[in-house]
């Protein structure tokens, strides 16, 4: 049972957008200010705050932004850090994966290169009750459908 005061702080919720922003580079322009413009959302604000939140991450990497927009035209947004699929691209130097993972290999990654990855991953707030071993085990099955292979160390 709620109580009272819970009950009255409840703010109705309008909206939830969901978002894929390079970091840092939050503008009033496509693709933001049309999914937020609709909910008649400050768009200032949140470039401003997106961008002061991702300013650690280098320029034009993606950040999944999850915006909750509610009735009274305010809104609040939590920032994930971008995708496994796209760290581990970036770690082993592709574009794309394998078009037939388990057959063709796209590139060799190290067992390090995973723990860095689960690492940057365990901030996440839907990893932050996961171990570290199961993060990586999580990466380490993206990365065999992505037809990215992972070894002890590199040769």
């Amino acid at each position: 049972m709620s109580s009272l005061k819970e009950i009255l702080t409840r703010r109705p919720v309008a909206a939830t957008i969901r978002l894929t922003v390079p970091a840092g580079a939050a503008r009033p322009a496509p693709p933001v200010g049309p999914a937020l413009g609709q909910y008649r959302l400050n768009l200032m604000a949140f470039c401003k705050d997106f961008n002061a939140r991702t300013q650690k991450y280098k320029p034009d990497t993606p950040m999944a932004v999850t915006i909750t927009a509610f009735k009274d035209n305010t809104f609040e947004f939590t920032v994930k850090s971008p995708s496994v699929t796209w760290y581990l691209k970036k770690a082993a130097g592709i574009e794309l994966g394998s078009g037939r993972p388990g057959h063709v290999v796209a590139s060799t990654l190290t067992l390090k290169h995973i723990y860095e990855i689960a690492k940057v991953k365990q901030s996440d707030p839907y990893c932050q009750y996961m171990s570290l071993e199961s993060i990586c085990k999580s990466i380490i099955g993206t990365s065999n459908t992505m037809g990215i292979k992972v070894q002890k160390d590199l040769d």
